[in-house]
């Protein structure tokens, strides 16, 4: 009786071993960027404009399908497990770019971010995450909206880069403004983000050692 008795146990841990473990596994890591929540209820948000066709400030009914479509592609590259993105400079002059904190373990997520340096000509390393890049106050960048026209952007900003792309900028050889190459570039002031966006010439970054990771050639 003893014996059936413990078998029985056995029997009912190995199951519920089984069936159980799901409800008990940790969510994917992505779940907890804060970038990936911030996406997410973006998302959610034009939705439910979508679907009940209310009016959001700055935005058509096409732009918000259009956005809805550009931020599903970037969850996507989240749950795809691309958590990073990536820039190239071509402008011809150092490039500073916002980076992971220093000290901060692969698993540790923060909306802050620290400066680094990208020399002309690099691309920086995979999976080593660019946040965004700095325009300095002496320059103009020319910036593509939803919709794929050029708007000009002055200069002591923050540029956002999104998960999962690698943000291409060159300088334009007539004007020498800094162009994009992607659409809906996403503009930081001082004081809209927990990231340090100084007030500097481009010859003060030119000035700085390059630092940023990069790609071997």
């Amino acid at each position: 009786m003893k014996t059936c008795k413990y078998i029985l146990l056995v029997v009912l841990f190995i199951a519920n071993l089984v069936f159980a473990q799901p409800s008990f596994a940790d969510r994917p890591k992505f779940t907890k960027n804060p970038d990936y929540v911030a996406l997410t209820e973006e998302i959610n948000k034009l939705q439910a404009a979508k679907e009940t066709q209310a009016q959001l400030e700055g935005y058509t009914p096409e732009q918000i399908e259009q956005a809805i479509n550009e931020l599903e592609l970037q969850k996507y590259a989240f749950e795809s497990g691309i958590d990073w993105g990536q820039c190239t400079n071509q402008t011809g002059k150092t490039l500073a770019v916002y980076g992971p904190e220093p000290n901060l373990d692969d698993d540790d997520y923060s909306q802050g971010a620290a400066l680094y340096f990208l020399g002309n000509g690099q691309t920086t390393r995979d999976r080593w995450n660019c946040k965004g890049i700095y325009l300095p106050s002496d320059l103009t960048a020319a910036a593509l909206n939803q919709e794929g026209q050029s708007a000009e952007v002055a200069g002591g900003v923050a540029i956002k880069v999104p998960n999962g792309t690698n943000l291409a900028l060159k300088a334009n050889p007539d004007t020498g403004a800094i162009e994009f190459n992607q659409a809906g570039t996403k503009i930081l002031k001082s004081g809209e983000v927990d990231w340090f966006i100084p007030n500097v010439s481009q010859a003060i970054v030119d000035a700085r050692v390059t630092n940023a990771p990069t790609k071997k050639a």
